[in-house]
């Protein structure tokens, strides 16, 4: 188990982190690389804890690293990863944070080659929305909420993680304008830019859910930004098949999308509604990590087991592609969209027109 006692989470947060403390650091296995830097499973000797560690090269800039370490410093709840500290290494930044285990939602999926059902997605919803709850109640927005920045600790609790595009509202009626987040995720109104506040990630909530019965956000067999055309002007999106499901849960998709989002329910609101009524088994997911855990015991590796996922994927992309005929015949604005293409793995952008 990596999951970090009571005990080992206060000593964590008590230290005072300096360059030298990178000697205290025994590196188990990269988890992620992207143009951010890297992500390190390592065990803190001095306190026996696991953590992840992320070390990012500074060589700017810095008011964005600094901002999201503001938000995550705030941040005590068991429904948001913790954050323990950090320091500097020579010009590299050291963010060093509770670790889960069991990887994010979206790896889980990969790994095991499989979408979610009802039910363990509403075990993951859940816990999303008491984070959410607690982020709202602190006036942040996420801003960024899919099922790769969902992560699992090893006893099957959900946390949000990735704080790379959040942010603090100034006030109760303060509207943010800025187009970012992860395009297929986006809200209608953070594309238009015509204000939005922290009912956006309630948006993304509802794409989740569909991405994660799905196994795909709807619109993403198209570009990004076709999907960015798309999605203000089509109707709100439901799951490729709702007659499988419940009926609390399409009812629960349609109240994340409403388009409009002042009558968008709050994440408080949402987890009275009928889908979250019952208490979900966490087991579902244990025993989701437990077959995650002998997919990776197969394949030698975290990695080697994630690439035979993702190349899996690729093939049924392909497959789509063959398949799919577009009947679109609206005519796309021109803008000077600027999009980041470069293939780290990290599809979050921030979109200035």
């Amino acid at each position: 188990m990596t999951t970090p006692t009571k005990l080992q989470v206060s000593q964590m947060q008590k230290i005072n982190w300096v360059a030298e403390c990178s000697k205290d650091f025994e590196v188990v296995e990269k988890l992620g690389e992207g143009s951010y830097g890297s992500v390190f499973h390592a065990i803190h000797r001095p306190t026996g804890t696991h953590a992840a560690v992320k070390t990012v090269r500074i060589d700017g800039d810095t008011t964005d690293v600094e901002k999201e370490i503001v938000l995550m410093k705030q941040c005590d709840t068991d429904y948001i990863v913790r954050f323990f500290g950090h320091f500097f290494v020579d010009k590299d930044l050291w963010i060093v944070m509770e670790i889960c285990g069991a990887g994010s939602v979206c790896d889980i999926m990969n790994i095991l080659n499989s979408t979610l059902d009802e039910r363990e997605i509403q075990i993951i919803l859940k816990d999303t929305l008491h984070g959410l709850a607690y982020l709202h109640k602190m006036h942040m927005i996420h801003r960024d909420i899919k099922a790769a920045n969902i992560l699992v600790s090893d006893d099957g609790v959900c946390k949000l993680a990735d704080f790379g595009v959040s942010t603090k509202m100034g006030g109760t009626n303060k509207l943010q304008k800025t187009l970012i987040g992860t395009p297929y995720w986006m809200a209608p109104e953070v594309i238009l830019e015509s204000g939005h506040n922290e009912k956006a990630d309630i948006w993304s909530v509802g794409i989740t859910a569909i991405e994660t019965f799905d196994g795909r956000p709807p619109h993403s067999e198209l570009h990004a930004m076709r999907a960015i055309f798309l999605i203000p002007n089509r109707p709100p999106p439901t799951l490729s098949t709702p007659e499988e499901v419940s009926k609390a849960f399409n009812d629960f998709i349609a109240l994340c999308c409403v388009k409009n989002f002042r009558e968008r329910p709050s994440a408080l609101e949402l987890l009275k509604c009928d889908f979250m009524k019952p208490n979900g088994n966490r087991k579902r997911i244990t025993d989701l990590i437990e077959k995650e855990n002998e997919v990776i015991a197969e394949f030698g590796s975290r990695k080697k087991a994630l690439e035979q996922g993702e190349d899996d994927d690729e093939g049924d992309d392909e497959q789509d592609d063959d398949d799919t005929e577009e009947d679109d015949t609206e005519e796309e604005e021109e803008d000077d969209t600027e999009e980041d293409d470069s293939d780290d793995g990290d599809d979050t952008m921030v979109i200035r027109k």
